[in-house]
């Protein structure tokens, strides 16, 4: 175990991405620092666990190439991503709904319009729904890119994204602040397609399925979307944080040493107490609320992800396939593996379904669900684990203002952590290099 210092200028207590970009910037600065570590890895609740040749990350998470901190401090080449495919799959009716990225693709935007109106004239005449895709796997020349909301749904969808991608932060931000469900019905989006693609997506981003989110929250998270695409590091979600702690120097951090009480100028621990001149706190939100008990209590959101092994893939791309039938069980479901063959041994395919809420329906209850979304068998799938993470994300409901929360407590004491920004890697990373530039100024550096 690495020795503790009797004394140093900060002590950074937590070594998840949020007290990682501190000691990052502290590090640059020339300010000395030690960090300490309850886990005896780093990561907080980024983290990947090797099961038989699985990649089993701490629930479903991506890389966002868009959040700007991160790519401040992590050469994303270096994790050699695999992207997911851009757009979403929505099951609904018995057949498989391609949505495209409304800004990346405007020709498929325009073409799933065009088809829209197609359908609505055809089914007309018809006066019946389309037949059943069956299998998606073999139904790509069969998907449908047209019933899931309507031609203007589309259109107004496109136009939400538009603006978050590339109107100013501070422009967002002054927007009235609602929930996120009452800004996508203030957007002028039908209640069909935030029913069946956008609460289903939104939850597993989110955490929660009623939408309760700031509307500021949401449109940080659509920007995000528009702007960046999403991928598996090759060496499973670790691999973020180990690139984030890369450059630090292993002789200043101390895993397995958690942080007993926090003072101003000293942090107890079980191996000995380390006198400061700052402490920042940077732990999950619950250890932060213990540590310092005037920071009030957060609630947090449950997701939960079931992983499963199988043979033959029930997609051949890796897609979000969201369920558009309103069942309000599986929040999505992607075939990781497709994305990153790192992430299962040859031969075999890893699948991730995720639930939001506080709920975990048992696995057969999901197995079901998998196999009526992906309209294939899935009896012979191997179910190897589910990880269910009460504190995944921080609730983030109205009013959360300019999403910055006081990082500087006084006395010396600080705190970071996604539940002083948003919800997200980004909130962590920034949170973490704001606090450390509190620390600075404090300190007089």
């Amino acid at each position: 175990m690495t020795a503790l210092p009797t004394e140093t200028d900060v002590v950074v207590v937590g070594g998840g991405l949020a007290g990682l970009a501190a000691a990052r910037r502290l590090h640059r600065a020339g300010t000395p620092w030690f960090l300490v570590e309850a886990a005896d890895r780093l990561g907080g609740r980024v983290a990947t666990d090797a099961v038989d040749g699985y990649l089993i990350d701490r629930g479903f998470q991506v890389v966002n190439t868009a959040y700007p901190r991160q790519a401040a401090l992590v050469d994303l080449a270096a994790l050699e991503l695999g992207l997911l495919t851009q757009g979403v799959l929505v099951r609904r009716g018995g057949a498989g709904h391609r949505m495209v990225h409304p800004l990346r693709d405007p020709l498929g935007v325009a073409r799933t319009i065009v088809t829209g109106l197609a359908d609505a004239a055809q089914l007309g005449r018809l006066g019946r729904a389309p037949g059943p895709v069956g299998d998606l796997s073999r139904a790509a020349g069969a998907e449908r890119i047209s019933s899931v909301g309507r031609a203007f749904d589309r259109i107004r969808l496109a136009g939400l994204a538009a603006r978050c991608a590339t109107y100013p932060v501070r422009r967002l931000l002054a927007a009235p602040e609602l929930t996120a469900e009452l800004e996508l019905r203030r957007a002028g989006l039908s209640d069909r397609i935030v029913e069946e693609l956008l609460r289903p997506f939104f939850s597993g981003v989110l955490g929660e399925r009623e939408l309760s989110t700031s509307s500021r929250v949401l449109a940080m998270v659509i920007r995000s979307f528009a702007r960046g695409r999403v991928g598996l590091p090759a060496a499973g979600m670790a691999a973020l944080p180990a690139a984030v702690a890369a450059p630090l120097p292993a002789s200043l951090i101390a895993p397995g040493v958690p942080a007993v009480s926090v003072h101003a100028g000293r942090v107890v621990t079980p191996a000995g107490t380390i006198r400061c001149r700052a402490v920042l706190v940077a732990t999950d939100p619950g250890t932060a609320s213990r540590l310092l008990p005037g920071l009030g209590e957060v609630r947090l959101n449950r997701l939960t992800t079931y992983y499963h092994s199988t043979v033959e893939p029930p997609l051949d791309e890796p897609i979000l396939l969201l369920d558009g039938d309103r069942r309000g069980i599986v929040a999505n479901t992607v075939v990781l593996s497709r994305a990153a063959p790192t992430y299962a041994p040859a031969g075999r395919h890893l699948v991730a379904t995720s639930v939001a809420g506080p709920d975990v329906p048992p696995e057969p209850v999901v197995r079901a669900e998998l196999a009526r979304l992906y309209g294939c068998p899935v009896h012979d799938w191997e179910h190897l684990t589910t990880v269910s993470v009460a504190g995944a994300l921080p609730a983030t409901p109205p009013p959360q203002g300019r999403l910055r929360k006081p990082v500087a407590l006084g006395a010396g004491i600080f705190v970071a952590g996604d539940h002083r920004a948003t919800p997200s890697a980004q909130g962590a990373l920034a949170s973490g290099w704001r606090a450390a530039g509190a620390i600075l100024r404090h300190l007089g550096s």
